[in-house]
């Protein structure tokens, strides 16, 4: 027993030495990064110089949001480096630089591995259609061209493909998984509440059907024709055909091999990548010994401006008006968030510090959101009014602004959206399961309590609703429908009949929300922000993006923390789209109270 006792003693000695250890490694690894990315801080972002005859290289093969991060940001973990992302901001800002850059011949557009949603693409797209306008060329190359990658490949002067690549044209598909059969297997009831004549509201339906109900079968079909009609017609101005001539290569499926690619036209010809980079060095003129100079579009962000005449003034001078950018970009929540949840109370304050700002003029919401809490979209709703009533707002909406999304929009003086926005889908709903089942007949456990009065226990899901809670639930989601109608009318200037007709949970596209009269035109962020200046009497302004980036320290460590050790272990033990699914499954887990929210994620390939 004695020696039982010191070996057991030993071993936990041991232990915990070797974990204090590690613990100290570890935090001198953490000092020596802070150290290295504080210098590189007080330097600032070294300027990228471009030579002569160089090539923009737009690869967009890592993930898009709205907002681009801060150059100072961009840093190096070593084995912990995350995937970054590029700012659609970004984006066209640099495209639109190029374009008077006389430094800049041309782009490289490499197309492999991209994955945006349709609006992004859009405005990527008409931003690679706006440099055409100064008479540059544009070649683009990919070993495979997705039909997104497509879409954006036909702005191309030239476009070419590895010969033993393919070209993926045949249409665009919804499904969805429906788990009504999975959840009775477990015993689990799925006690659904919608606006009572939200049919259209097919959130839930996965949890209750089998298929698609009928409604949600129209819907869908409509916005999703919508959808590709915009990506026909942008392809067949391309290649001066009809969307009929286009749309028959999808319906046929014509184009199966790279030479199907190159034999209907889709394709300049079939080469190897280092025969476009020859192509490249031709065009510039370039003589035997000289270096193919590529610019990458991230290292281009820090080049200076290739501009002769800065013909839009916005420089940051000290007390010039402003156009406030708020960017509110994910699923919408209670509380706090980041940039990739639209917190309430985060983005409240936003739109608050805007408004209370007196340098800033106008207000650009620039909205990407799918919906969430329909309280948390109220609060916003309200900080929104407040700021109108003061200075133009301006709604610009990304890839989708449906549901929540919508709510947080429908105040604004203007919306303006793309062809391609997911947008409407004005209803709610409420899920309180019923997992009595579930516990008592697979797992074996029960529940018993007691409570002092009728309704102490009402939302527990380890019993069924009474007919009495499901007549309360039922009105209070009646009720936030009717607020929202009301809040929609209001702010287009619609009968509360009108919106109900063209709502009840229905996706409409941009194209169609126009037509209806729920967004006012459309275009891109830019397009929005000379509006909001339009609306404000200003001409020359600078822009200010909210919520207003943390300080160096806090930043450095969330991108530790966020880009760094979880995408690490993420890649280390789980594929992308696995990591995609995680945080869906995150945000179901987060959902509290009565939602307005799409149906699904969209995800266009």
């Amino acid at each position: 027993m004695k020696n039982f006792f010191k070996y057991m003693f030993a071993s936990m000695l041991g232990t915990f030495l070797s974990f204090f250890l590690l613990l100290f490694v570890f935090g001198l690894i953490v000092a020596g990064i802070m150290t290295a990315a504080m210098a590189d801080f007080t330097k600032g972002p070294a300027a990228t110089k471009v030579e002569e005859k160089s090539v923009l290289h737009v690869k967009l093969d890592r993930p898009i949001t709205d907002r681009g991060p801060a150059e100072h940001f961009q840093f190096n973990f070593g084995p912990f480096q995350g995937q970054s992302s590029l700012g659609l901001d970004q984006i066209v800002k640099n495209l639109e630089k190029a374009k008077d850059d006389d430094h800049i011949e041309g782009i490289y557009l490499n197309l492999s591995n991209t994955n945006m949603g349709m609006a992004t693409m859009e405005e990527i797209r008409n931003a690679i259609l706006d440099f055409k306008e100064s008479g540059k060329w544009v070649v683009a190359y990919s070993e495979i061209y997705s039909q997104g990658a497509f879409y954006l490949a036909s702005t191309a002067d030239e476009i070419y493909m590895y010969p033993e690549g393919m070209l993926d044209f045949r249409g665009l598909n919804v499904e969805i998984m429906f788990m009504k059969n999975a959840l009775e297997k477990l015993d689990i009831e799925p006690q659904i509440i919608r606006g009572s004549n939200n049919k259209f509201k097919s959130a839930v339906e996965p949890l209750i059907l089998e298929e698609m109900s009928q409604a949600n079968r129209v819907q869908t079909e409509k916005w999703l024709n919508g959808l590709w009609s915009t990506m026909l017609t942008g392809i067949a101005d391309s290649y001066g055909k009809s969307p009929e001539e286009i749309d028959a290569l999808a319906q046929e499926y014509a184009v199966q091999r790279a030479d199907d690619a190159v034999e209907h036209g889709l394709v300049t010809a079939l080469k190897y990548e280092d025969e476009v980079k020859e192509i490249l060095r031709a065009k510039l003129e370039l003589e035997e010994d000289d270096d193919l100079a590529l610019v990458s579009l991230p290292k281009y962000f820090s080049a200076a401006s290739g501009k002769k005449d800065d013909d839009k003034k916005r420089t940051f001078e000290l007390h010039r008006d402003k156009v406030a950018v708020v960017y509110a970009t994910g699923g919408i929540e209670s509380g706090k968030g980041n940039n990739t949840v639209i917190g309430s109370e985060t983005f409240q304050k936003a739109i608050r510090a805007a408004r209370q700002d007196t340098t800033v003029k106008a207000i650009v919401l620039r909205v990407n959101s799918p919906g969430g809490s329909a309280l948390a979209s109220d609060v916003i709703w309200r900080e929104t009014v407040l700021a109108k009533a003061e200075k133009p707002v301006v709604v610009s909406m990304g890839d989708v602004a449906a549901s929540g999304g919508y709510y947080i929009a429908c105040a604004a003086d203007k919306i303006i959206a793309m062809p391609n926005t997911i947008t409407g889908s004005i209803g709610v709903f409420g899920v309180l399961p019923n997992m009595k089942g579930f516990f008592n007949e697979k797992l074996g456990l029960t529940f018993d309590g007691v409570k002092t009065n009728q309704y102490a226990d009402f939302g527990q899901v380890t019993r069924p609703m009474t007919s009495n809670e499901e007549l309360i639930l039922q009105k209070s989601v009646d009720d936030i429908y009717d607020v929202f109608l009301s809040h929609v009318a209001e702010g287009r200037g619609m009968t509360v009949e009108y919106v109900d007709s063209i709502g009840q949970g229905r996706v409409w596209s941009g194209i169609d929300a126009l037509e209806l009269g729920l967004v006012d035109d459309l275009g891109g962020l830019d397009y929005a922000i000379e509006e909001a200046a339009r609306l404000a009497g200003i001409e020359d302004y600078d822009l200010r993006a909210y919520p207003e980036r943390k300080d160096f320290f806090e930043q450095f460590m969330q991108e530790f923390a966020d880009a760094g050790v979880k995408n690490f272990v993420g890649k280390l033990f789980m594929d992308p789209e696995l990591i995609r699914y995680q945080e869906e499954i995150r945000t179901i887990k987060n959902m509290e109270g009565v939602q307005a929210r799409m149906p699904y994620s969209l995800v266009i390939r």
